[in-house]
Formats: structure tokens, sequence, C-alpha cells
């Protein structure tokens, strides 16, 4: 079994640690994060994770606006996006849908069951 490499998108640095060390207990992940859209563009690019959690509410460049450059750059747009963010109703999830994004989790997260979440939006076994 290969071992998944997860990049995580959030400028909140609390949130990036929470991130990856649930990920990395509970799942045996690797994870690789980013603060910012620009920078997490730049390690997808350069890593090719299996997948992308990225924060919908970050300065700069906004989840949404990143999601929309990965998907045009061809090195990144296969890669699936899963949004975490504090704000989703049933509307911005057929949105999130009808762009391309594989799920949302919404946030305040619970640690323990993110893994799965993961797993479970991106049809891993």
């Amino acid at each position: 079994m290969t071992i998944k490499r997860i990049l995580v998108v959030d400028n909140e640095e609390y949130i990036q640690e929470v991130t990856k060390i649930c990920l990395e207990t509970v799942a045996n992940w690797e994870v690789l994060t980013a603060g910012s859209g620009k920078e997490g563009m730049t390690k997808a690019e350069k890593f090719q994770p299996d997948a992308i959690l990225l924060d919908v509410m970050m300065p700069d460049m906004d989840g949404l606006t990143t999601f929309q450059k990965l998907q045009a750059n061809p090195t990144t747009q296969a890669i699936p996006v899963i949004l975490l963010t504090a704000k989703i109703q049933a509307s911005d999830r057929r949105r999130y849908a009808q762009m391309g994004i594989k799920a949302a989790i919404a946030k305040p997260f619970n640690p323990l069951e993110l893994a799965d979440q993961v797993k479970n939006a991106l049809g891993w076994s």
C-alpha cells in the first residue's frame, strides 16, 4: 500500500498543525502544509499530492481562486481538492460540486474523524 500525500493549504498555523498531526497519526499519511494559496499552488506543482485540503477564507488569494488556478494548470488540475470552511450551506455544497470540488468539510472539524471524511470524499478504501 502506498502512503498518500496530502497538501493542507490554510493561513492559520494552528489548523495546519492540527490537520498534519491528525492525518499523520490516524491515517499514516504524509502531510505537507502551505500558509497561502500561492504557496499551495507551488507545492502542489512540485510535490504532486494525492489530494489538497484547501481553506476557503484566506487573505490575498482565497481558496476558490486558488482552486480555479489549480484547475487551469495542466500539472495540478487532476489533483482532487476538498475545501475546509467555516461557512457551509447546502447551496455552497452544490456550487462547489459544480465547480469540480470533491467535498467541503466544515470547520471546526473533529480531528479524529478527518481522515475518514477525506477517504469517504475521495472514495479511498
